[in-house]
C-alpha cells in the first residue's frame, strides 16, 4: 500500500457509509477495508482448512502483540489478548493477594465494568470499594490523589471518560500511587489507538482495553498489559491450554502437564490463536492499520472536528466536555438546556440518521478519519433545523 499522509487520504480506506453520518466510533468502530478483507481470507481458510499449514497457528497473535507493543511502548511479552477491558480488570482482581480492609478506589460515574469487577470483592475478600466524586465538573488526578489512604491497594479508572471525554493526567495518579505502594489500573478503551501513549510515561501498572473502539477491531477483542515486574507475582490460576510456557509453535506445546507461560500470555482469552479465528485475523489487520495511520494523526483530526462542533453549537446547546482540546480525548459531548430537550435532540439526530451516542444524559460525538467537516456541518444543521430544541439563550460559563 502506498504511503498515506493526510486524514483525507485515509478516509478512502473505509467502505463508504451511504445511509448515515456515522459519528459513533466510541461506541463501535466501523472496520476498515483491510480488516474486512482479512475476515474474508479467514473465511476462505475455514472453507478449505486443509490448505492452511499448522505453522501459521500463532502468527496472528504474535503480530498483534508486536503491533500493540509498538503502539504503547511496551514489550510484546507483557501483552495478553483478551475479549475486552473487563477480562483484564478481572485478571487483576483475581491474581492479586488481598487482605481484609484493602481499598480499591474508582471514580463516580465510571464505566460500569469498574463496579461490576470490584464491588463483589467486598464480599469475596473483605475489600473496601471506594467511589470518589469529582471536586469540580470533571474527575481529575487531584480528586483521586486526595482520596488515597494507607489502605489503598488499587486505583482503577479510565484514561478517557466514556461519558464526557475528559482526559486524565494518568502520570500524576501513577506517581502518587507508587509513592505509597498502591497499584494503578488504567482502562484505555477510549484512548488507545486514538491518543498517543507510552506505558513508561503513563506510569500505570496495568492497562486494559476493548478492541472494538479505537483499535478498529471486532467486538470480543481487546488486550491486557501488565508491567513485567508484576508477571511473576501473580497467584496461580487457570489458563488456556495454548498459553503455556512453550514456543509459539503448535508442535512445541505440552499436551501432558502444561505449565502457564511466565509472560502475560497466560491471561490470553480462550481460542486466542489460529488463522481460523475471524476476530483475531481482523484485529491483526486493524491494529496494524491504526499503527500505520498513527494515533497522533487521529487525535489531531478528531480534536479539530470537535473544536468545530463546539464553535458551531446552537445557543440552546452547551459543551459537556472540557473546552480545552488538550484536556479531552478523541471525542466530545454536548447537551441541551434540560435533560428532556437533550433526549429529544438525540432522537432527532437518530431520526435524521446522524449516528451519535447518548451517554449519562450527554450526546457523545466520536468521529474518525473517515469523517470530515461536512459531517459536523450535517449534525449542526439538524440541530439548527429545530428551533424548539435550540432556543436562543445566553451561553453558560464553562470551565
Amino acid at each position: 500500500m502506498a504511503t498515506i499522509q493526510t486524514a483525507a487520504d485515509w478516509q478512502k480506506q473505509w467502505f463508504e457509509i451511504v445511509d448515515a453520518t456515522y459519528l459513533n466510533t466510541a461506541a463501535h468502530a466501523a472496520l476498515p477495508r483491510v480488516a474486512l478483507h482479512a475476515v474474508q481470507a479467514s473465511m476462505e481458510a475455514n472453507k478449505s482448512p486443509h490448505h492452511t499449514d499448522d505453522v501459521v497457528f500463532f502468527e496472528a497473535p504474535r503480530r498483534i502483540r508486536a503491533s500493540l507493543s509498538k503502539m504503547i511502548g511496551a514489550k510484546s511479552e507483557e501483552i495478553a489478548l483478551t475479549t475486552g477491558a473487563s477480562t483484564g480488570v478481572a485478571a487483576v482482581a483475581h491474581f492479586l493477594r488481598w487482605k481484609p480492609g484493602d481499598e480499591v478506589i474508582t471514580a463516580k460515574g465510571e464505566f460500569p465494568l469498574q463496579y461490576a469487577t470490584w464491588k463483589p470483592m467486598e464480599e469475596r475478600h473483605g475489600v473496601k470499594f471506594k467511589i470518589v466524586a469529582p471536586h469540580d465538573r470533571f474527575i481529575t488526578a487531584d480528586d483521586l490523589i486526595h482520596a488515597l489512604t494507607p489502605r489503598t491497594r488499587v486505583v482503577s479508572v479510565s484514561h478517557v471518560r466514556f461519558d464526557d471525554g475528559s482526559l486524565l493526567n494518568a502520570a500524576r495518579v501513577a506517581a502518587a500511587c507508587h509513592a505509597q505502594g498502591s497499584l494503578f489500573v488504567l482502562d484505555v478503551s477510549q484512548s488507545c489507538g486514538a491518543v498517543p501513549m507510552d506505558v513508561n510515561e503513563l506510569g500505570a501498572d496495568f492497562l486494559v482495553c476493548a478492541g472494538y473502539k479505537w483499535l478498529l477491531s471486532p467486538y470480543g477483542t481487546g488486550f491486557f498489559w501488565a508491567k513485567s515486574e508484576h508477571l511473576d507475582r501473580a497467584r496461580p490460576g487457570p489458563f488456556y491450554w495454548t498459553a503455556q510456557g512453550a514456543e509459539d509453535d503448535f508442535f512445541s506445546l505440552n499436551f501432558v502437564d502444561p505449565a502457564p507461560s511466565r509472560s502475560a500470555k497466560r491471561w490470553d482469552a480462550a481460542e486466542a490463536a489460529t488463522y481460523f479465528n475471524f476476530n483475531l485475523t481482523a484485529m491483526d489487520a486493524s491494529v496494524d492499520f491504526v499503527l500505520r495511520a498513527g494515533p497522533e494523526l487521529i487525535l489531531e483530526h478528531n480534536r479539530k472536528l470537535i473544536d468545530l462542533l463546539f464553535q458551531r453549537l446552537p445557543k440552546g446547546c452547551v459543551p459537556a466536555s472540557p473546552l480545552g482540546s488538550a484536556e479531552r480525548g478523541p471525542y466530545g459531548c454536548f447537551t441541551a438546556r434540560t435533560p428532556e430537550k437533550t433526549s429529544e435532540l438525540y432522537q432527532k439526530l437518530q431520526k435524521e440518521r446522524v449516528v451519535v451516542a447518548m451517554r449519562e444524559g450527554k450526546i457523545r460525538v466520536s468521529p474518525h478519519l473517515f469523517n470530515s467537516e461536512r459531517d459536523i456541518d450535517r449534525l449542526i444543521n439538524v440541530l439548527h433545523d429545530d428551533a424548539e430544541f435550540c432556543s436562543r439563550v445566553k451561553d453558560d460559563p464553562l470551565k
